[in-house]
């Protein structure tokens, strides 16, 4: 069998790159969607999922994994060909970049950076390869290289000496483990603020925003959490990063999955989240904390699924309060998991419902067909009549209780927990809901 597709480990400055791409989303849709699939793959994310948070066909994703893996960040961008017949060749491409790429002082010129005129002018007098191109042809070839007109900035990587085993250990346990895979990270800050966003709207009448000079309302930090097993993301509001807060966001992990399995949680490498009462609660509850290495936040699973909440929650929105925005994401966080179930599951579900209900509503009518004859002897009238048929609530209560046996079921037929005990056969209980 062969395995599934996955993008390749990221560097440091592709990480960034990518996670600025998707937090931001300032760039074409095609880029962001691309930045999206490549940062869910690289953490472990598997194909089926990554295309519901995108909306594309699984086959486009994995196209999209392996150009990553052959070329790189140059896979964000589509190349189409076409056109005349190129008169400058590839040699002069090079020679073109080369030239770009070197800073002017390092060929004796008396200037630190290039111009167009300066570059058309200095490559047309080449000692070695004279190359004649005009400026916008000039432009033209070094943005298809990916190389633009940029401001200097600072850079940093990861100093963190366990940088491979921590990415080493997240590969692992979500390539093996993912049914009780966890992410949690921070989100913000976020303030109250008119943001930017896009819409649809008639030419030349786009959608206004009133501008803003002052912001009195502070800032909050979103605490999310995901679940890889069911593709569920859930979070809340907090003034502030702290452990407590952190403590709280682990405890709503472990409640949210039972049994007493062992769980990974994957979260960033804050000073918050290794506190000696976190370390000692997940000691208590069998919950491994998965760090990402420093300055790489990246690597961390929840990452992707930040960029659709920004977009759509955030993007273009004026909230008067925080207390409007926390119901909006609420809002939204409620339609994203109700629409990111898979299909099997909710028909599993329905055929759920409609068995418990032909079983109650069969059982009610043998009972009230059941002569008072045949009931056990001595037993009251009051006690020989038939119980009511099940109500909305009680079938709702008795349909949860089936499917976190089966959830159970799933993961120790799967060998990630205890051995099931009689009468536990997973795949006998897989097979009646499907």
């Amino acid at each position: 069998m062969a395995e599934p597709v996955r993008a390749r480990r990221l560097t440091d400055q592709e990480g960034r790159r990518l996670q600025q791409i998707v937090r931001r989303g300032k760039h074409g849709s095609i880029r962001v969607r691309r930045a999206v699939i490549i940062m869910a793959s690289a953490s472990g994310t598997p194909v089926p999922a990554i295309a519901r948070l995108v909306a594309a066909d699984e086959d486009t994703v994995r196209d999209v994994i392996h150009l990553f893996n052959a070329k790189g960040l140059a896979a964000l961008d589509p190349r189409w060909a076409g056109g005349r017949p190129r008169r400058i060749g590839d040699d002069d491409v090079e020679v073109i970049v080369m030239a770009a790429s070197t800073r002017p002082e390092k060929l004796g010129l008396p200037f630190t950076h290039w111009s167009l005129r300066k570059l058309a002018a200095y490559l047309a007098s080449h000692p070695g390869r004279p190359v004649r191109a005009g400026r916008e042809r000039l432009r033209q070839i070094l943005h298809a290289r990916g190389i633009t007109f940029q401001r200097t900035r600072t850079w940093k990587e990861s100093t963190d000496p366990d940088r491979d085993a921590k990415l080493d250990r997240i590969e692992y346990v979500t390539s093996h483990f993912a049914a009780r895979c966890f992410a949690f990270d921070q989100f913000g800050p976020l303030s109250i603020r008119p943001c930017r966003g896009v819409s649809w709207a008639r030419k030349k009448r786009p959608a206004r925003l009133p501008a803003t000079c002052h912001r009195t309302h502070g800032i909050r930090y979103f605490h999310g959490c995901y679940c890889f097993g069911n593709d569920q993301l859930w979070g809340v509001l907090r003034e502030r990063k702290g452990a407590d807060h952190t403590l709280a966001a682990l405890k709503s992990v472990r409640a949210a999955s039972r049994g007493g399995y062992r769980l990974f949680v994957i979260l960033g490498n804050l000073s918050a989240s290794k506190t000696p009462a976190v370390r000692r609660w997940a000691g208590r509850a069998n919950v491994e904390l998965c760090f990402t290495p420093t300055n790489a936040s990246w690597a961390n699973p929840i990452e992707p699924q930040f960029g659709p909440l920004r977009t759509f929650v955030i993007g273009g929105s004026d909230y008067r309060s925080h207390t409007m925005l926390a119901r909006r994401l609420h809002d939204y966080l409620r339609w994203r998991n109700a629409n990111a179930r898979h299909p099997d599951v909710l028909a599993a579900e329905r055929r759920e419902r409609a068995r418990i209900a032909a079983n109650a509503s069969t059982a009610g009518a043998a009972r009230r067909r059941k002569p008072h004859s045949q009931c056990r002897p001595g037993t009251p009238p009051a006690a020989q009549s038939p119980r009511a048929p099940l109500g909305r609530e009680a079938l709702t209560r008795r349909l949860k209780q089936n499917i976190d046996s089966v959830c159970e079921c799933q993961f120790h037929g799967a060998g990630h927990g205890p051995p099931a005990g009689p009468g536990d056969d997973a795949a006998t209980v897989v097979a009646a809901f499907r």
